[in-house]
């Protein structure tokens, strides 16, 4: 290769990998599997290493992560967030021990390994004990301030154990367990949601929320690992950081081992090759750390990457099976779905024995068809993919799939509206949905019913004692003591949990009934805007679009779910049974004011504050936040540099106000030019 075709090479490579890094850091929402991408990566070192004139101010290569969001509060790193080097062989790991022995003037220093969390680092600073800021690694530099967010992390300690003096800041990763991303995708398919990539992609997307209270349904964690002048502290090396932050209270990961050389580093990473499977929470690889904090400062780092750490990588595990059927479920919204019967093949610690295979347009595309050798893998460690099909293995006797033309569970002809590639079952009596439904309703983040399991549902299903979701509440003891297991402690308790149900908040409920494309987000701004099933209910699908987080999509979703007769027989049900429909407000919402009740559209950047900020400003007086101009809104606050919102406000004639005007309604005209608390 000459010069002008590595340039060209490389040129290709910065651009791809640069459109990956958005799709991975700022949208969440990877194209590609890790190890694809850290291909590109290497790629373009070998041709940067080759070629050093080629290498560019933003080349990736000497880049961290990806630029804060716009729509949060930013937040300056007062020492850099690095990210680590990789490593892919035991040739890399031996390489870098010799880096850092020559570079030290030892040649037998002291190393600590730990696990790779798959999780999203972060920032914390705590002040004589008690917590007052987070933010995530952002470009490195530059961080989001996720304070609120972290708070609804239950692990995370707001103030900690023993006397600590002065401002600590430590460091480590915000994580979502495996069976809580599990969970999330499973609901986030529910609700027709693109689903998240694996439990990284997914905690990031969880932690950068603007709404708290989305943050706090995931049930996130966290592992911490450093400490910021460790030394001054009294801490000396990376063992002691890690005991220290134990004592205090922070969660730690405690698998780390003190290694005197690539013999305790090796042994470490071959414990873990398949141990790693057993734990709770995803981890793609080990850190191999030098021990000593001192010999760490002596080392430094470059602009990416510190030069006294590195992470291995476990290398995607796949392994191939034959497909022996392919069945379709029925999901709740009448949706079909193809999956693959497998032989049994034990892949990433468990025996993996189906895997979903979407929709036709999937089977189509990757050409699956029974009877096929295929390679398997688990998609982000954790749920089982069709990675391709063994087509030079076929002989002949290997059969095509082809979607049933009747549903499989009541015999409904199928129907495929225009623009969906979904195939549905159009009748709202099959029992398949129904199940499904009611499944959803009861689940953890529906109505939260302790005791309506899979088997119970399934036998009240078929045996026709449960017909719709408003028949729970209307249940007795001598429907339940039939049901197979479910003895008269058991009824009394199932009983108790679907009364206590009664009580939950209406954002609750209106995730639970199951409307297309409203999840756990939508059904919090829904709740919240109009506080009442009844006002919900009279809202025309205009109304409901304009709506910050909802848009045309899900308000004629909406719409027409209120305005199915079913649905109202069903809403009814439901009241009469004591169900409740209203959500509480928030301290200030619906009080008396300038704007209490109006419809406000924020555009441009504000002086005093983030967007986010102001919206919840404008609700605690109030008022409700709405994200595109219509007719019926009422006002547009402009601030530096609007977007196209504040013309269409001129074109439909709704008033607009500067920054200056909206916090003089709201009798705060002092709070301009400064932070508002």
């Amino acid at each position: 290769m000459d010069l002008e075709e590595a340039r060209r090479e490389a040129e290709g490579l910065r651009a791809e990998i640069a459109r990956h890094n958005v799709l991975y850091y700022i949208k969440d929402s990877p194209e590609i599997e890790d190890d694809a991408y850290d291909a590109l990566m290497r790629r373009l070192v070998e041709i940067e290493t080759a070629y050093p004139s080629l290498v560019t101010e933003n080349s990736p290569t000497r880049q961290v992560g990806g630029a804060p969001r716009k729509e949060m509060t930013r937040v300056s790193h007062s020492v850099p967030m690095l990210s680590l080097d990789n490593a892919f062989s035991e040739e890399d790991i031996l390489a870098f021990l010799e880096r850092t022995s020559k570079g030290l003037g030892n040649p037998s220093p002291e190393y600590i390994c730990e696990l790779k969390i798959d999780g999203l680092a972060v920032s914390l600073l705590y002040v004589d004990g008690e917590f007052t800021r987070g933010a995530t690694r952002g470009d490195g530099k530059v961080g989001e301030d996720v304070t609120e967010n972290l708070r609804t992390i239950r692990s995370l300690p707001r103030v900690l154990q023993g006397k600590v003096d002065g401002v600590l800041e430590v460091r480590g990763e915000v994580l979502m367990s495996k069976k809580d991303f599990e969970m999330l995708n499973r609901e986030r398919e529910e609700a027709e949601e693109p689903l998240f990539a694996n439990p990284r992609n997914a905690a990031a997307g969880s932690l950068r929320q603007l709404d708290p209270g989305v943050t706090k349904s995931r049930r996130l964690g966290v592992f911490l690992y450093q400490i910021l002048d460790a030394e001054s502290r009294g801490l000396g090396t990376q063992q002691e950081v890690l005991d220290w932050l134990a004592e205090r209270g922070f969660p730690v990961q405690g698998n780390e081992r003190v290694c005197g050389g690539f013999g305790d580093i090796h042994s470490f990473i071959e414990d873990y090759r398949e141990k790693r499977h057993e734990l709770p929470y995803g981890t793609d690889g080990v850190v191999v750390k030098l021990n000593g904090i001192s010999e760490r400062d002596a080392l430094g780092g470059t602009s990416k990457s510190p030069r006294w750490a590195i992470a291995f990588k476990y290398p995607p595990e796949e392994k191939t099976t034959r497909i022996l059927e392919i069945v379709v479920s029925v999901g709740r919204t009448g949706a079909l779905t193809p999956v693959a019967v497998l032989e049994p093949v034990f892949l990433s610690g468990t025996v993996v024995q189906r895997a979903s295979l979407h929709n036709a347009d999937e089977v189509s595309r990757k050409d699956v068809r029974l009877g096929d050798l295929v390679v398997v893998r688990k998609a982000g460690e954790i749920i089982p993919e069709i990675v391709s099909v063994i087509t030079g293995s076929r002989n002949g006797s290997e059969k095509p799939f082809l979607m049933p033309l009747g549903c499989p569970d009541c015999g409904s002809p199928v129907v495929r509206l225009p623009g969906e590639v979904a195939v549905r079952c159009p009748n709202r009596s099959c029992p398949a949905q129904i199940k499904e439904g009611i499944r959803h309703f009861g689940s953890r983040n529906g109505m939260d019913i302790r005791g309506l399991g899979e088997k119970v549902i399934d036998q009240l299903v078929d045996k026709r004692v449960v017909r719709n979701l408003a028949d729970l509440f209307y249940l007795s003891i001598d429907d339940l003591v039939p049901v197979e297991r479910m003895g008269k402690k058991s009824a009394g308790n199932l009983l108790a949990a679907i009364e206590e149900s009664k009580k939950k908040p209406l954002s609750r409920l209106l995730a639970a009934l199951g409307i297309r494309f409203v999840g756990t987000k939508a059904a919090e701004v829904l709740a919240g805007a109009f506080g009442s099933m009844e006002k919900l209910a009279c809202a025309n699908s205009e109304e409901l679009a304009a709506l910050e987080g909802i848009g045309p999509r899900i308000g004629a979703s909406v719409a027409s779910f209120f305005s199915d007769p079913q649905n109202k027989i069903m809403i009814g049900k439901l009241e009469s049974a004591g169900v409740n429909m209203n959500e509480p407000r928030p301290a200030g919402i619906g009080k008396e004011g300038p704007l209490a009740g109006k419809k406000i559209v924020f555009t441009g950047e504000l002086s005093s504050m983030a967007r986010s900020e102001a919206q919840a400003l404008l609700k605690e007086n109030g008022g409700i936040p709405v994200e595109s101009v219509s007719g019926k809104t009422d006002y547009v606050v402009v601030g530096a540099n609007p977007g196209s919102k504040a013309q269409k406000a001129r074109e439909l004639g709704v008033e607009i106000l500067d920054e200056e005007s909206f916090f003089r309604m709201l009798g705060r005209a002092g709070d301009i030019g400064k932070e508002v608390p």
